[in-house]
């Protein structure tokens, strides 16, 4: 080998990694640095958690189960179905419970007595203390006050 083929293979193998390393920097001073910012890119379509990535693979997934998954999904979703005709079934029934609660409580309620949930600050003459439940109340003729505060009041609300 001549110098000169010696010389070339010594620029070469000296260039290589500084091309490498070496990255056009605008913003840098000289516009040149060393080395880039490392910057992972999600969603790109080969990364592991891309909507791409997944889904591919989940087509994959599907397409080599076959009509046995097919079959198995669509049993599922009767059941499915099933399940949520029984809750709605359910759910009707509580709300007719509640509704006929509400008109009962509605008729034992005294004429004049307010409705529940009203704030009072003071109560009506003549209440007398009342536990139900664990829970003191006050029976105002035939009306129960709870008391709680509303900020630093005191205050009675109609149960």
């Amino acid at each position: 080998m001549t110098q000169r083929s010696i010389f070339k293979a010594l620029a070469v193998t000296a260039a290589l990694p500084l091309l490498y390393l070496g990255n056009y920097a605008p913003d840098a001073q000289g516009g040149f640095t060393w080395m880039r910012e490392a910057q992972a890119i999600v969603g790109a379509p080969l990364t592991p958690v891309s909507v791409a990535g997944v889904a591919r693979r989940t087509t994959a997934r599907t397409v080599a189960a076959g009509s046995a998954a097919t079959s198995a999904t669509s049993q599922q979703q009767a059941a499915t179905a099933q399940q949520q005709q029984a809750t709605a079934q359910q759910q009707a029934a509580t709300a007719q419970q509640q509704a006929a609660t509400a008109q009962q409580q509605a008729a034992a309620r005294p004429a004049g007595a307010p409705p529940a949930g009203t704030v009072v600050n003071a109560l009506p003459a003549g209440c007398k203390p009342e536990t139900k439940s664990g829970v003191e109340y006050q029976n105002c003729g035939g009306v129960l006050y709870r008391s709680g505060f509303q900020g630093n009041n005191l205050v009675y609300v109609a149960q």
